[in-house]
């Protein structure tokens, strides 16, 4: 049987106002086409729904019955209608995030802060993982957008550039010397190395990066994160391959010296990642207006 709307909306405003002419005024149509679409509706259940009276109408025992699923209908409606509403003013939803342990601790995360201030209600799932694996999850509609580090390039993907980033080589107190005069990148194997380990791409950067100087890293260590990668450094395992910019605490402290390289590692970006045509969310939009 063919759902026409119309119909319940009409049959409801009646049975609520109990008159042809005032549900014709709630629903701005004449009385005539009130009483159409009454007959219209009774003539497909197969009799009355209503009883004319001189002061209006009342419902059958039928027309008891349907009014209560329809009743039920149309507050589910209006409920979705105001959870839409709540949706869209940040008094509910959801934002699905990837990005990798570094990018969330130390771009995301003051701006994850911002955002929970203002919209309490919003729920904020972040999924961490290294940027290939953040660009597959946003493939798979697991998130809504992915922080990852740039360069990257995927056709089903846009990418807005961020805030720039600067590696940079650092490493402990012992390597105080070092750091006066620099160090050759061709002369860099000469020293205990800590590398991320391969697969992301921080650690696929700088092997481009000393593979265009004609140099390839053979690394001590290799470890999961850039903050590992400090920890060891500190302890003076070896020169670690760091972000200038996240490291400024142990620098400032003399924890860490920087090693100037030579020639120096080019300046790369943190990106958003959005998949290509793809709508975003209220509050996922929201969200990215607040990045830079």
């Amino acid at each position: 049987m063919e759902f026409n709307l119309e119909w319940y909306r009409v049959f409801y405003q009646t049975a609520k106002t109990g008159s042809l002419s005032k549900a014709a005024e709630r629903l701005y149509i004449t009385q005539p086409a009130v009483s159409h679409t009454i007959k219209q509706l009774e003539g497909r259940f197969g009799g009355q729904l209503f009883f004319r009276t001189p002061r209006g109408v009342t419902l059958t025992a039928e027309g008891e019955v349907l009014l209560r699923y329809v009743e039920q209908a149309f507050q589910l409606m209006e409920s979705g209608e105001r959870a839409i509403a709540d949706m869209h003013s940040l008094n509910s939803g959801e934002i699905n995030i990837g990005g990798s342990d570094t990018l969330c601790k130390h771009y995301l995360l003051p701006f994850l802060e911002q955002f929970h201030g203002s919209h309490p209600e919003v729920k904020i799932r972040v999924t961490n993982r290294t940027t290939p694996e953040t660009l597959a999850l946003l493939k798979e509609g697991k998130i809504d957008f992915g922080i990852v580090s740039l360069p990257a390039s995927d056709k089903q993907i846009d990418f807005r550039i961020s805030s720039p980033v600067q590696d940079c080589l650092a490493g402990g107190r012992d390597f105080s010397k070092l750091a006066e005069g620099g160090l050759c990148l061709a002369d860099i194997n000469s020293y205990p190395l800590l590398l991320l380990e391969p697969g992301g791409s921080t650690r696929s950067f700088i092997d481009k990066y000393a593979s265009s100087h004609g140099v390839r890293i053979e690394p001590e260590f290799e470890l999961g994160s850039i903050d590992l990668l400090v920890q060891f450094a500190i302890r003076g395992f070896g020169l670690a391959f760091v972000i200038r910019d996240f490291v400024t605490d142990e620098l400032a402290a003399g924890q860490l010296v920087e090693i100037p390289l030579i020639p120096a590692m080019p300046v790369r970006h943190i990106g958003i990642a959005t998949l290509r045509g793809v709508p975003l969310s209220a509050a996922a939009k929201a969200f990215l207006a607040l990045l830079p």
